[in-house]
């Protein structure tokens, strides 16, 4: 059976909750194999908004098994408080049908206060994290201090591990001016959340083994969007994992040879929270009217999106890291309305032309766009469920998107209601 890969393939906020959601109703297991409660999904179904953050967005569907992957980082405090708050809002969750990977790294307290200091601190340019300790617990981790989830489950290995996290830390809270941890402080903590934290955690990776060999689909999710991966993203305005689909294997246990199908999900226009670069920014009234028009707010910082026209060089290139087999384009009904089109089809370097966005980061903030204009449309494309509901000139920006990125688009969203999709070509198919 087909397993599909489900990444955002331009600076996050372009979609994905919905379309993982309308995608797990085929699935047996939702994946989360990146990433932590830095990065937001809002669901629609019925009218009724779910806002995730470190959950799966398959949670809110019953019947399927979700999965918090060795990839993700997770805030133990967070998950108890996200999973209470899904259960008031009427969701079934249990370790029956939630798993936490016994592997995965804790976000800890020290991790949100060291961020937010670093961040407050820096006399340089602002990275722009939200501070919620994502990025000091992927040091812990890659520096072999972390405290993991099957730590909790065992006392002498958890003070072991605090006590070499001590070390560390105690001596950036100094250069920071931050006051010492106080250690028993932290282990009553640790201790005191284990038990609302050890009944969902399970080797992941062997069950997923088993499910594949069992013929279950399984369905990965993504967080953020791969032009903020730690590698090919636009370094050092990044978030602190591997976004890209390669990740998905790696985040869960499970083999390349286990990803059929990656799903690049894309806006079909710009958009980018916090500081970095981006050739394709509009700051005049085309740009308020697509962020008001998109209600371009993060779902968890709350923080107003910078917005811009579709950029084809960057989804192309994002395509390529992410081996991208289809793109699902969200958000055309927000283009509803505008006489004229324009897509970013090049670069300028210094007179020069460019069709990729370069690696150094004087580059990235010299590059100028180079747009091609498209003749927009004036009806609705809110809620259309076919190709025969669009307007000719929606239609011919989608397929010039197409050739501009390389890729076909395979699902085509008209609204955040999960029906209102568009489906060209079937992730799952065998």
């Amino acid at each position: 059976m087909a397993n599909v890969v489900v990444v955002g393939a331009q600076w996050g906020d372009e979609g994905k909750g919905k379309i993982v959601d309308w995608l797990s109703e085929r699935a047996d297991i939702v994946a989360r194999f990146q990433g932590g409660h830095n990065a937001g999904h809002t669901i629609v179904i019925d009218g009724k908004v779910y806002k995730l953050s470190l959950l799966p967005s398959g949670v809110v569907r019953g019947g399927k098994l979700s999965v918090v992957g060795n990839g993700v980082v997770v805030d133990p405090w967070h998950l108890v408080k996200e999973i209470a708050s899904l259960r008031e809002q009427g969701v079934d969750i249990s370790p029956e049908n939630l798993m936490i990977a016994e592997n995965a790294a804790l976000i800890l307290p020290l991790h949100g206060e060291l961020d937010r200091a670093r961040e407050s601190q820096n006399s340089m340019a602002k990275i722009g994290t939200t501070g919620r300790g994502i990025g000091p617990c992927y040091e812990d981790k890659v520096g072999r201090r972390a405290i993991r989830v099957a730590d909790l489950a065992d006392e002498a290995t958890l003070t072991l591990r605090v006590d070499r996290l001590m070390v560390h830390h105690d001596a950036l809270r100094a250069g920071l001016g931050i006051p010492p941890l106080d250690r028993a402080a932290l282990l009553t903590q640790l201790r005191e959340i284990a038990p609302q934290v050890l009944p969902y955690a399970q080797p992941v990776w062997k069950v997923l083994n088993e499910a594949r060999r069992a013929g279950k689909r399984i369905l990965f999710e993504g967080a953020q969007g791969a032009l903020l991966d730690i590698d090919f993203g636009t370094y050092p305005f990044v978030t602190s994992s591997n976004v890209i689909a390669g990740q998905a294997a790696t985040g869960v246990g499970l083999g390349p040879g286990a990803i059929d199908f990656v799903l690049g999900i894309v806006k079909a226009y710009t958009t980018r929270v916090g500081e970095g670069p981006f050739p394709a920014e509009l700051h005049d009234d085309d740009g308020t009217r697509l962020g008001e028009r998109g209600h371009e707010f993060g779902t968890v910082t709350g923080r107003k999106r910078r917005c811009g026209w579709f950029d084809a060089v960057l989804v192309r290139q994002t395509c390529a890291t992410s081996g991208v087999s289809g793109i699902a384009l969200t958000k055309l009904d927000v283009l509803d309305g505008f006489r004229t089109l324009k897509i970013c089809t090049g670069y300028m370097l210094d007179g020069q032309p460019l069709d990729y966005l370069p690696t150094a980061a004087n580059l990235q903030t010299r590059v100028t766009p180079v747009y091609e204009e498209m003749e927009g449309w004036s009806e609705s494309t809110a809620g259309a469920r076919s190709w025969a509901e669009l307007p000719g000139a929606a239609i011919k920006y989608v397929r010039r998107i197409e050739e501009l990125i390389q890729c076909p688009v395979a699902l085509l969203s008209t609204s955040p209601e999960r029906d209102d999709t568009i489906l060209v070509t079937d992730p799952f198919a065998d």
